[in-house]
């Protein structure tokens, strides 16, 4: 493995493994759409470059962290073009299995290869290096590349082939819904009955009753203020859709899950579609009349 790593997506995710990476000693070219998003990276002393193409020119492996599946495709033709090098493109976003695969077969008929690797953690967590890479695919370039993820993860799991890290990662998003729901729950109920927020947080985070989500989102509800975002409702949105479709098409019931969409909804209704999934809780406390 190269010192040298290309990262296309320089988001929440994308930018936090940039910091990670560039702070642990690789030597890491970006490109993202966004200006802003390139001057932050710019600013930590990532190599921006102006084009997805140069990053994929200029490292052998090249981690991709973008909000939808077009972006991702259209990325994975970029890559394809580079005939010089073969190249391995790590996919770190959450994506239907078709759209994986599709990304896997351009790389892989232009002789490059394609590793599946969402991750399981928010922006908070990123920034941290406390990431989950639920890795799949070739399984000599998962060990090749170990370094490079424990740059910006604390754990790597390699699942076996190509497909079974997002089908991982539906799995474990789908408690992250329910969780996040539930955490939203509990405190309004806390708040209805007189509690204060804070004490319901410091007291449940100590208890049987807590979760990895209710640590990092309950805080968030407790002190009603939802931004910056760890994950985007909008983008929630999304992966929402994402691990429903999948679990339809296996016919496998859902119900709690299923349950927790209409609430993501009414915050996207209520324009918090920038902030954090953590405002859901707004929409519970809307339902009991709660005013803060």
């Amino acid at each position: 493995m190269t010192n040298t790593v290309g990262i296309i997506g320089l988001g929440i995710m994308g930018g936090a493994m940039a910091r990670n990476l560039q702070a642990g000693g690789f030597q890491v070219i970006g490109f993202d759409p966004d200006a802003k998003a390139m001057a932050a990276a710019k600013a930590i002393g990532v190599d921006v470059v102006s084009s997805a193409t140069l990053v994929a020119e200029r490292a052998e492996d090249i981690i991709v962290s973008l909000p939808s599946a077009k972006a991702v495709i259209e990325t994975a033709h970029v890559i394809a073009g580079v005939k010089s090098k073969k190249c391995t493109a790590i996919e770190t976003s959450t994506l239907s299995l078709a759209d994986k695969t599709a990304f896997s077969k351009i790389l892989v008929d232009a002789g490059h290869i394609a590793l599946d690797c969402p991750l399981s953690g928010t922006g908070a967590q990123a920034l941290s290096k406390d990431l989950v890479v639920f890795a799949s695919g070739d399984a000599a370039e998962i060990i090749r590349l170990d370094q490079l993820f424990l740059g910006f993860a604390r754990k790597v799991q390699n699942l076996g082939p190509f497909g079974n890290g997002s089908k991982m990662k539906f799995v474990a998003n789908l408690l992250v819904a329910i969780h996040n729901v539930a955490s939203a729950e509990a405190l309004v109920l806390g708040m209805k009955a007189g509690l204060d927020p804070k004490q319901i947080v410091d007291v449940v985070s100590s208890g049987a009753g807590t979760s990895r989500v209710f640590e990092l989102r309950a805080p968030m509800m407790a002190d009603n203020n939802y931004l910056p975002a760890t994950m985007r409702s909008r983008t929630w949105k999304k992966d929402m859709t994402v691990i429903g479709e999948f679990a339809s098409a296996l016919d496998c019931p859902t119900p709690l899950f299923a349950a927790t969409g209409a609430l993501y909804d009414a915050a996207l209704s209520l324009g918090r579609d920038a902030e954090d999934v953590a405002a859901v809780c707004v929409v519970l406390e809307m339902m009991a009349g709660i005013k803060r």
